[in-house]
């Protein structure tokens, strides 16, 4: 249930301003960490800025919505809700100077299709990608665990499409005034596209969010369920919650509807001021990530029970957090390969 879960828990802010101040924190946190690197230069011109960020990450979601739109065998609608929701959620407590949207988008969209039961091989989702896909997959690998540490292990995503299809249930069963409620299904669903593309998922319900999206449909289509709504949907409600929820869905329609569209030459400037202040570390491309990354690969146990995998995911877990993580069993199911005895 929604209203028991983590999402809830965690995952919900009072405001778009408070949404704001965490990445605008967040931001900073970089900014003060790396200022010795710009060295003479004006530090706004060397860093991206908040706003900057917010550009670039909506032109990844924009293609991780579409890698998943393209994804053979074809992908449920589900696995690419909660995909979005991992990339945001990452991008929350991480700015793209640390750790490239390029690479976090699909290990989120990986890790969706194995959360979601959408059951692909690592091989199988490389292959939708435009490029090799013997690095792409290691890159996953290797930081999925990172990845997973940053979303607190709070994976399961209550996405608004499984409350839009209990209103279409709703309607065929308690309003026989409205004839082919299934009309509503593609303008609400397109709706929902749009929302991915907003915060509306860390301000809203699934349940709110889904409801706009079948008032927005239903307003298109010209198609009246005013008393559905007042009357067997929110029949016993008093009229300040009424109003309450009124103004919700009116807040819901705002908000996807300014949802900036991608400037892609704006994009391609980030890009290029991205490459500058790129915190190496963290970065697959770059030699010292790849030292790091095999001294992990060669730290094993001289007994071999404990596989290099293993060990450079706890190493992995303890540098980025200063701690130790107790792994869930879920979290181990990517070292089938080569840990099957220790397992």
């Amino acid at each position: 249930m929604f209203h028991s879960s983590s999402q809830r828990k965690h995952w919900i802010f009072s405001s778009p301003e408070e949404i704001h101040e965490q990445r605008k924190g967040v931001n900073e946190k970089y900014y003060k960490a790396h200022i010795n690197r710009c060295k003479k230069k004006d530090p706004s011109s060397f860093f991206l800025r908040e706003s900057e960020e917010r550009s670039l990450l909506r032109y990844y979601e924009h293609l991780l919505r579409d890698f998943c739109r393209k994804f053979r065998p074809p992908m449920p609608v589900p696995v690419m809700g909660t995909a979005c929701t991992y990339f945001k959620r990452f991008y929350m407590n991480n700015t793209v100077m640390d750790h490239h949207p390029k690479h976090i988008m699909l290990i989120c969209v990986y890790l969706a299709c194995k959360i979601e039961e959408f059951n692909v091989s690592i091989s199988q989702f490389c292959d939708n990608l435009p490029r090799g896909n013997e690095e792409a997959s290691e890159n996953i690998l290797n930081s999925e665990l990172l990845v997973l540490q940053e979303l607190n292990f709070q994976l399961t995503i209550h996405n608004p499409f499984r409350p839009l299809e209990g209103f279409l249930i709703d309607l065929k069963t308690r309003y026989p005034l409205l004839k082919e409620p299934e009309l509503l299904r593609r303008g609400a669903e397109e709706f929902l596209h749009r929302c991915m593309a907003s915060d509306a998922a860390f301000l809203f319900t699934p349940s709110q969010i889904s409801l706009a999206a079948i008032l927005t449909s239903a307003s298109k289509q010209k198609m009246n369920i005013d008393r559905y709504v007042t009357e067997s949907l929110l029949g016993g409600e008093k009229s300040e919650n009424l109003k309450d929820i009124i103004s919700t869905i009116k807040k819901i329609k705002q908000l996807v509807a300014q949802v900036p569209t991608v400037n892609f030459e704006e994009v391609k400037r980030l890009e290029r001021k991205l490459e500058h202040c790129l915190n190496e570390e963290f970065n697959p491309e770059s030699e010292i990530y790849k030292r790091r990354l095999q001294e992990q690969l060669d730290f094993e146990d001289d007994d071999g029970m404990m596989g290099s995998k293993i060990m450079k995911i706890l190493i992995w877990t303890e540098k980025s957090s200063g701690k130790k993580e107790e792994l869930p069993e879920m979290c181990l199911s990517r070292l089938e390969q080569k840990t099957t005895k220790f397992l």
